[in-house]
């Protein structure tokens, strides 16, 4: 009979949509994004997910606007792929912007799909992988981007605590597609090919007179080692995809989980005898602390976050005994391990997200107090380091500090002491530990007799020898209880896994009901 319907025609136009789906802006554009050597937004799901895992979500949504010619320009997905999938068998939220598609500009429909994605990584417990490519709000829909751009930030905010959120950075990344990113627990940046601002270049242009490229204000390097707003960054997409596998590697599905354990064979009651060799008895000389890290955890494996931003202070993930753990380490080759403003923020973020995802944190202390000096003060040193406080306080998970060979002034408590909320404090044979070195206290102290003394030198000589035998030692600290043991360098592996298992089941005593704290942002 005419006109009647059958199976092979609905299925057949089915596969044609789903098709030009699948193609997203067509062909043409498909091939220019390969030929510049990127993936599309396909294939990045394609490589990141397990064979055969992803299932689509809202493939066919279109968005329903008819202003400005934009009824002659719809496309089934709207320029985001969303869905769920498996990421080595551990279940994944994710969504993948098509630039291929008016640009991978958000909209009402594109932001709803990933508002849905976002809602059920939420729901199911599971982390949320954001692979943006996108220019922002779509101007053609109006105030319709409230909804679809804004609510991005709210799905992500509802989120934090909650779910690991990472979010790979493909292309250019401005207004609220750079926000929604930043709002994630993890940025990594694609060098070379990506770029993240809230105004571009033309509108920096048109509105201050001032020019600069792409690269310089929003590249991968500007953003990992000045304005630290990206952790990670990439030789490539698939380098950065890899970075993506690997990091979750360190995470747990959700804030209920424990991070997975990876067994390895290096002993736990490993001695480590190199750490002489590494770390010079003298205070005055310099060395790298990632060696010290390297040696200390499981098989040397560090993956380091925040590598170029703030490098006198180190943190990222070990294992120690196959458990994850977080470390925060000063680094005395760069400015000689000194904490400032930018080391104050980096420490704060990865404290406050380890605790959120139940990771131990160690820190591994060699530092000569906060940096003085006009600029840090006028910039706010004093908020900036209390953050650091406001994070260890807050935070509920097993903390263990080691003094290797110094710690003085107002470092004391943003490295870690029993005072400040650490259930463990370690210090190494030779380490210091006061509120002010042995020179500038006894200037202070002895003032009056190194005015009225005959033989300034002498006397200034010997109340400084008498202020380091006295304090400056940590038995001193050990006869307060402020460390709870003196151990040998070679013995630091081997104590820190004891401690860990030790804390293992730590409970926390309840803390007064508060709606949530007022951190000194």
């Amino acid at each position: 009979m005419a006109g009647e319907k059958s199976w092979e025609q609905a299925l057949n136009a089915l596969k044609a949509i789903e098709t030009e789906a699948i193609n997203g802006g067509g062909a043409d554009r498909l091939q220019k994004i390969r030929d510049s050597g990127r993936l599309t937004a396909r294939e990045r799901l394609d490589y990141l997910l397990d064979p055969g895992s992803f299932v689509e979500l809202n493939m066919l949504a279109e968005h329903q606007c008819t202003d400005f010619g934009m009824d002659r320009k719809k496309f089934p997905g709207d320029g985001v792929v969303t869905g769920y999938g498996d990421i080595n068998g551990r279940k994944v939220f994710i969504y993948s912007e098509d630039e291929t598609v008016l640009g991978g500009s958000c909209g009402k429909t594109h932001g709803g799909k990933i508002h849905n994605v976002m809602r059920l990584a939420r729901e199911m417990l599971a982390p949320m992988i954001c692979l943006n490519t996108s220019p922002g709000a779509r101007i053609q829909e109006g105030m319709d981007n409230v909804f679809g751009v804004t609510g991005m930030f709210y799905q992500a905010s509802l989120n934090s605590g909650i779910v690991p959120q990472i979010s790979g950075i493909f292309g250019t990344c401005s207004g609220g597609a750079a926000y929604s990113s930043a709002l994630c627990d993890f940025i990594i940046q694609v060098e070379k090919t990506s770029y993240m601002f809230l105004t571009g270049p033309g509108v920096i242009k048109e509105v201050t007179g001032e020019e600069v490229t792409f690269e310089e204000l929003g590249g991968a390097k500007v953003h990992s080692t000045v304005s630290g707003v990206v952790h990670l960054t990439a030789k490539g997409e698939k380098d950065s995809l890899d970075q993506i596998k690997k990091l979750l590697g360190y995470l747990p599905q959700n804030n209920r989980e424990q991070p997975p354990r990876k067994e390895s064979n290096d002993p736990i009651d490993r001695v480590v005898p190199e750490l002489l060799d590494i770390v010079p008895i003298s205070m005055s000389k310099t060395y790298d602390m990632k060696k010290v890290i390297e040696r200390l955890a499981d098989d040397g494996e560090f993956f380091e976050i925040h590598k170029g931003f703030a490098k006198n202070l180190v943190v990222g993930f070990v294992r120690f005994g196959g458990q994850v753990t977080g470390i925060v380490a000063n680094n005395p080759k760069h400015i000689g391990g000194c904490l400032d403003l930018d080391s104050a923020d980096k420490a704060a973020r990865f404290i406050r997200t380890c605790d959120a995802f139940n990771i131990p944190l160690v820190t591994l202390v060699d530092v000569p107090g906060f940096r003085p000096g006009l600029h840090q003060e006028h910039a706010g040193i004093i908020r900036h380091g209390a953050k650091m406080l406001y994070a260890w306080t807050e935070a509920t998970v097993p903390k263990i500090s080691v003094i290797l060979r110094k710690m003085y002034g107002g470092s004391i408590p943003a490295m870690g002491v029993h005072e400040i909320g650490f259930d463990q404090v370690f210090a190494w044979p030779a380490a210091e530990m006061q509120m002010l070195g042995a020179e500038p206290a006894v200037k202070i102290l002895y003032r009056r007799e190194l005015d009225a003394a005959a033989d300034k030198d002498a006397l200034f000589a010997q109340k400084v020898k008498e202020y380091q035998d006295t304090y400056l030692t940590p038995y001193h600290s050990s006869s307060r209880s402020v460390i709870d043991a003196v151990i040998e360098p070679q013995d630091t592996r081997r104590r820190i896994i004891s401690a860990l298992r030790m804390l293992a089941n730590k409970q926390v005593p309840n803390r007064v009901f508060r709606k949530h704290g007022n951190m000194p942002l």
